[in-house]
């Protein structure tokens, strides 16, 4: 069960740090997750602590670390400190999605509606790639900055026009000017039935897209072994040969299993990065044994349950998962 009440949140923040304690080496996303419980149970001081302990730390993700710490000062009273890090956040461009639709919505929900159509329009030229095909985690910024332009009566232009044949690929019934008409407000408070009726409508498709979203709290992710450690797995179980015959055959099975879901629709795609150690004390956890290929899978979910995926495919430039060093559109994006 979702927690629902202050003390739900606070209770499962306390597990989260718990399980952080348990689990250094998940201790980041653990205690992102345990910080967003402390903001939704109100407790915003002590979510500031938790992130400014996780910056102090090195962290993976230090961006997305900033913006969401941005956020939640801004809502506590230190504008300044959230202003302070999300000049430095926009300065440093990150590569990632999450940073940047952060900050372009924390700037929206305080009227800086110029300054957020700023930065979802930076993230775009940044992230979008060239063609047509939206990657998961980039989708949330042009929805965005479809919304803020509503807001701020301007035409449409190609990235609108783009933002809704994603929306109506998902929700046909209802486009995004629709969902996004500043007047919508107003009309919760009309005494027309019809009118009601319709954004009753209108607002039942938006949550089933919530809804559908919540379904999946981490992405569908395939299993990526360093060069090394599958040697070292293929010689310590020789039974996994079978599945992984050579590493190169490996990294091109992992970038076709990928375009394969990718094509039949599914979304929200990674990456995990497996070890010899992990996988042996996940194997022991189950009371199975590692030479079972059917545990592969699971320990591919575990992983990034435990918030360790990568996005797929990786975003403009970046370069690719395979580690190899080259920009992953002239790698295993050709």
């Amino acid at each position: 069960m979702r927690p629902d009440t202050p003390a739900d949140h606070i209770a499962e923040a306390e597990r989260l740090l718990r399980t952080a304690a348990q689990y250094p080496q998940d201790d980041e996303s653990l205690l992102l997750q345990a910080a967003a419980n402390l903001e939704l149970a109100g407790d915003r001081e002590r979510a500031s602590s938790l992130y400014d302990r996780l910056l102090a730390s090195e962290p993976e993700h230090p961006a997305l670390i900033k913006a969401l710490q941005a956020a939640n000062l801004w809502e506590y009273g230190h504008e300044a400190e959230a202003r302070a890090l999300i000049n430095g956040i926009r300065t440093s461009a990150p590569s990632e999605a999450a940073p940047w639709e952060i900050i372009a919505e924390t700037l929206e929900s305080h009227d800086e509606l110029e300054a957020s159509h700023e930065c979802f329009t930076t993230a775009l030229t940044l992230l979008l790639p060239e063609d047509d095909e939206v990657p998961y985690a980039t989708q949330p910024l042009l929805t965005g900055r479809h919304r803020v332009r509503r807001l701020l009566g301007l035409a449409h232009d190609d990235w609108d026009t783009l933002a809704d044949r994603v929306h109506t690929a998902h929700t046909p019934d209802v486009t995004l000017d629709e969902l996004h008409d500043p007047k919508r407000l107003w009309v919760l408070g009309s005494d027309n039935p019809a009118e009601l009726k319709a954004e009753i409508v209108r607002l039942r498709s938006e949550l089933g897209s919530y809804r559908s979203a919540l379904s999946r709290p981490f992405p569908v992710a395939v299993l990526h072994w360093p060069a090394t450690e599958l040697a070292e797995l293929v010689e310590a179980y020789p039974e996994l040969e079978s599945e992984y015959p050579t590493h190169p055959s490996h990294l091109t099975d992992i970038e076709a299993s990928l375009r394969d879901l990718a094509a039949t629709g599914t979304e929200n795609l990674g990456i995990v990065t497996g070890t010899v150690p992990s996988y042996e004390a996940f194997a022991a956890s189950e009371q199975s044994s590692p030479s079972i290929t059917d545990l592969l899978p699971q320990y591919a979910t575990t992983l990034a349950a435990r918030g360790r995926a990568v996005s797929w495919p990786p975003a403009k430039g970046a370069p690719c998962w395979c580690g190899s060093g080259t920009a992953y559109r002239d790698c295993h994006g050709v």
